[in-house]
């Protein structure tokens, strides 16, 4: 069975769950894994052990990819990710100061008075709307409190980055995490990676580096391609994935 993060929504009322449990936007990973595979399961004729079971998704998608077979092997034997979103300092940071000068010159420095303005105009974006909602997004997914509350990991007068909450995000960088999660990536029968050259937010230098640090681990069997397109528009790459996952997960 192969399932994908890309067939789930990952919206939410602040714009985004990246697939993670978190006390800001819900337990999806723990509802992926223990109701959507379980469900499937039940209902298809599947084999239902980790090692016949793959998952593969794009951008965010392709993050939860990467990130769930590293928090539950006993659950994924394979992952296929499209341009998912990994090296934080490259596809995240340069947001920020966007970010920061959007909620300056519009908003008087007030991710309060942006939200009360974007919920007042449903169907009428504006051009800053991207990066607010991304930046908070991010933070609910990998920087949220136990009530809650976000910490956003720059401060929102200045850009400035907040080191400590940072470090809290680049926790969350499946690049930082494969090490952590060495036995779980080793575990993994096939691992599929790919990524558009002209990546607008850089995914496939990240890609690489994730490539690159599964080899530091003595992972080799991985195929790895960057090919030449943006984040857009790469739906066609998507039947490799589940080709390459199906053939090594039968």
């Amino acid at each position: 069975m192969c399932g994908s993060p890309s067939g789930l929504s990952r919206r939410t009322s602040l714009g985004g769950s990246q697939f993670v449990d978190s006390p800001g936007t819900g337990r999806y990973h723990t509802y992926i894994v223990d109701e959507i595979v379980p469900w499937i399961d039940e209902r298809y004729r599947t084999l239902p052990e980790a090692a016949h079971r793959g998952i593969t998704g794009k951008s965010s998608g392709g993050y939860g990819a990467m990130v769930a077979p590293m928090l539950r092997p006993d659950v994924w034997g394979g992952l296929g990710t499209h341009a998912g979103d990994a090296l934080f300092e490259l596809c995240y940071l340069p947001e920020f100061r966007d970010t920061a000068r959007a909620l300056r010159d519009e908003y008087n420095g007030s991710y309060d008075r942006f939200w009360e303005d974007f919920r007042s105009r449903p169907g009428r974006p504006k051009k800053s709307d991207h990066v607010l909602i991304d930046s908070y997004a991010m933070a609910a997914c990998y920087s949220a409190n136990e009530d809650g509350s976000v910490d956003l990991p720059f401060d929102t007068a200045t850009g400035m980055l907040r080191e400590d909450v940072w470090q809290r995000w680049l926790a969350w960088d499946p690049v930082r995490m494969a090490r952590r999660h060495a036995d779980a990536l080793r575990s993994q029968r096939a691992i599929y990676i790919d990524a558009g050259k002209r990546d607008e937010w850089y995914l496939d230098l990240g890609a690489d580096a994730f490539r690159r640090e599964l080899e530091e681990l003595g992972i080799t069997d991985v195929f790895f391609e960057l090919f030449d397109a943006t984040h857009m528009g790469i739906d066609y790459r998507y039947p490799g994935a589940i080709r390459y996952l199906a053939e090594r997960l039968q």
